[in-house]
Formats: structure tokens, sequence, C-alpha cells
């Protein structure tokens, strides 16, 4: 067997019969798929039962111990020569196991990675979220999703490995957010060949409100403290500018007080994003929501750092003890 999917899920039924149902309409079949329920409250047992006359699928239930570690718990137990990692709430297109088939065949590799869509039916604040999250305005090109001189990271949710290569390493690590990049990080390290595989894409629907998605980007600006301290040297200039973007708009902000042309630049950048989502989504309605999107992507993600950088370089936190209630419950 050439392919083992795994997918962890918490509390998703709804979604993993989507991603279930896209996997029976893939036109290469030679791949089973492990369904790893991560101590949920709300089962997809009986979802994974419902495929099983269609897929060949595994379903098993753990204890929550957060994604990284039900990710290495179905790999332990699968057969594949590749191991596909793909998150919950991703959709896949027909064509998906087939592209990363050829790709393979075309030029082997030890680990993969590939970008990500909305759907066309996605709601328009997903769109804008997934604006957010790959526009270069919002420095969403750290995320990857086309060929660039830099190293391609990929990301859990649409990642490959060689099985062996995975075991070989441990899999992912005990961090609850950026366990990706750590795992990423150490495949280079080890030596081994990683690249982007660009036309093996997913669709993935990411958060449906700002509120949420603004606990996820904060969430990635306190881990990238975290990987930083873990792997030194791999900080770049590009996970600053969060950063930069949140103390710019403090300092606009408390500067409007005493001049209302203070706030232009932020207005400048509002219709800067306004206009390219709008383009690129065929919707005014999108390109608003975008505004208010880029915005919760960088002051989210720059708040986290900053919080991070405070806690863990400054007051000296251990990882674990320094962010308990936002990773390690």
């Amino acid at each position: 067997m050439r392919f083992s999917i795994i997918i962890p899920v918490f509390n998703r039924p709804g979604e993993v019969d989507e991603l279930l149902a896209s996997l029976t309409g893939q036109t290469v079949s030679d791949f089973e798929v492990i369904v790893v329920e991560d101590g949920s409250s709300v089962s997809c047992e009986d979802v994974v039962a419902g495929y099983e006359d269609r897929l060949d699928v595994h379903y098993f239930m753990k204890p929550n111990s957060g994604p990284g570690q039900s990710r290495n718990y179905g790999v332990e137990r699968a057969q594949g020569d590749y191991v596909l990692i793909l998150d919950s709430d991703v959709v896949l297109p027909d064509m998906y196991i087939s592209e990363v088939s050829k790709e393979l065949d075309a030029d082997p590799c030890d680990a993969f990675g590939g970008p990500d869509r909305a759907h066309p039916d996605f709601t328009r604040m997903q769109k804008a979220i997934n604006y957010g999250m790959t526009s270069f305005f919002t420095t969403g090109g750290i995320r990857g999703g086309k060929k660039k001189l830099d190293k391609f990271y990929p990301r859990s949710f649409n990642m490959g490995v060689k099985r062996e290569v995975y075991l070989s390493l441990g899999g992912f690590s005990e961090m609850r957010f950026g366990e990706d990049i750590d795992f990423s990080t150490r495949i280079f390290k080890a030596g081994h060949s990683c690249r982007l595989f660009p036309e093996a894409w997913v669709w993935h629907k990411r958060r449906t409100n700002l509120k949420r998605f603004f606990k996820q980007v904060h969430n990635s600006g306190i881990a990238r403290i975290n990987l930083t301290l873990r792997h030194p040297g791999t900080l770049k200039l590009v996970h600053l500018l969060p950063t930069l973007f949140t103390v710019v708009c403090a300092v606009l902000l408390i500067g409007e007080v005493f001049c209302l042309w203070s706030m232009a630049p932020l207005v400048l950048f509002a219709l800067i994003i306004f206009i390219d989502a709008s383009i690129k989504e065929k919707s005014m309605g999108v390109g608003l929501r975008a505004i208010a999107a880029a915005f919760v992507q960088l002051v989210g993600y720059g708040t986290g750092f900053i919080r991070s950088w405070w806690r863990r370089m400054v007051l000296k936190k251990p990882e674990f003890e320094a962010f308990k209630k936002n990773f390690y419950k």
C-alpha cells in the first residue's frame, strides 16, 4: 500500500463526514484512512462506520493528548509507504492523491506538503479569513503555496512523510501548537529532502468567525517564540512583521489623539486589502470582511509573539509552564 491518510479529530463529526466523502471520489485508490478520535465528547464513530463499504477506513478512540500525539498514534498503526497528514477541516479535490503520486513518481522525496484554497461554497467570512492567511499583504506567504528560494516547511493540514522517516524522527513532539513547524524543522535537520507539491492542494475551512481566528493566530505568535528557543536560528525577519505592525498600530492609535492624519497609513492599508481581496474573490462583501481578517491576523499573531517573548525570554518561564491554559490542559 502506498498511502496511509491520518486524520486526528476532536468534536468534528460533520467535518470528518465531508472529508471522508471527498476521499471516496479520488481517482487513485491505493490508500487506507486512519481516523483517530482524540478524546472527543461528540464522537464521529458512526460517521466513519458509514464509509466502511466505500473506503479502507479504520477508527480509533484514545484519551485527549492533542493533534500531534494523535497523529503519532495513527502512524504507529499505518501500513502505507507514505503517511498523508490531514486536518479534519479540509476537503480534497478528486485529483489530490493522483497529484501526490505524480510528484513522487517524477521526483521522489522524504517529505512534502501542499497549499490550501477557499472553496466557492465557503461563507464570505471563511473566504476573508482564508485571504488573511494566504495574502502577500498579511505575510501569508510564510505558510508557503508557491515555489520559492527558501525552504518549504509543510503544515499539518496538508503534509506527507515517508513512514520510515516519520518513525525514525519520533513523529510530532508534545507541543500543542507549532508542532508541525517543529516536525518540519527536524526533518530538515536530519538531512531529509522536503519540497512543495503545488498542485496537491486542499480546500481548508479554517475558522468560521473572527474570535476563533484571533485565538488561532495569537497561539501561532506564541508558538513562534517556543520554536525559536527549540531551534535557534530559525527566526526570520518575516516572522517579526506582524509584531512590528502591531506596535505601529498602537503608536498610530495613540497619535490619533493629537493628529487625525496619523491614521492615514492604516486607512491606506485597509484600502489595499479591500481592493485586492475584492478582486481575487470577486466580492466586495469578502473584501470588507478581509479588512477585519487582515487586522486580526496581524495583530493576533503580533500580540501572541510579544506575550510569549515576555514570558519565555524575559521572565524565563519554561515552555509548558508559561502557557498551560493555552496549550497544555
